[in-house]
């Protein structure tokens, strides 16, 4: 999804690479198209409320239909331990779906996944959460979009490497953080691509250097955020 480009004023980007704490970022201006538009949420074709975590395995095409909570899901507060909108076990593949407020904890990923345009209207604890302890593990989160994230967007719980591609961030704590005080650790690739993120925000990805972590980011565009205020990557 697509729409005509911001004013250059409102624009910022960085030019250039960081080869220091694992850290790599290439950020680029875009004159043009926005890598993701923040500005064009989709439509939703249906809603259903979720009472209980649904589990999913296989590939699952939800058809641009909004999922929201209800019962003991749709408390719509931050506190940690919420269980999930959706539970995605080793291999999913998640297609074309709106998570509505309430959002509970989002989704979980059990292990290797793919997230192809899911979209957060009102992120909840969290939109999503990664887990798996092997360093095989890829999750891929491609198009998309989350706003109104008090905290975290997406976090990073398990081993292996995140690509967040072609996506679209508004109103946020941090884009990507990986756990920096979960029971057993693990050494974290990530690599964002094509974001747009407009602010309010604080970071974009935050990493933790002495596990091992690293992030790498590219064609990074930042709306609204004349003061420099979101950081590209926090150690």
């Amino acid at each position: 999804m697509t729409s005509p480009a911001l004013p250059r004023a409102r624009r910022r980007a960085l030019a250039g690479g960081l080869a220091a704490l694992g850290l790599s970022v290439g950020m680029i201006m875009t004159n043009g198209v926005a890598p993701a538009s923040a500005a064009t949420w989709p439509t939703a074709n249906g809603s259903q409320a979720v009472t209980a975590t649904i589990k999913l395995s296989g590939t699952k095409d939800y058809g641009m239909k909004r999922l929201y909570g209800s019962g003991d899901l749709g408390t719509g507060g931050q506190s940690e331990n919420q269980d999930p909108i959706l539970d995605l076990a080793a291999g999913t593949v998640l297609k074309n779906v709106i998570i509505g407020a309430p959002a509970a904890d989002g989704i979980h990923c059990e292990g290797s996944c793919t997230l192809q345009n899911v979209w957060w209207e009102d992120v909840g604890e969290d939109a999503a959460t990664f887990k798996g302890s092997s360093s095989s593990n890829v999750y891929t989160v491609s198009g998309g979009g989350a706003k109104e994230a008090s905290d975290k967007v997406f976090q990073f719980n398990g081993a292996g490497t995140l690509n967040v591609t072609g996506f679209a961030v508004q109103n946020f704590g941090k884009l990507v953080r990986s756990c920096g005080n979960c029971k057993t650790q693990y050494k974290r690739t990530i690599n964002l691509s094509n974001i747009e993120a407009t602010y309010k925000g604080l970071a974009l990805v935050g990493i933790n250097t002495n596990y091992g972590d690293s992030a790498t980011l590219k064609k990074i565009t930042i709306v609204g955020d004349s003061s420099k205020k979101i950081v590209p990557c926090q150690k």
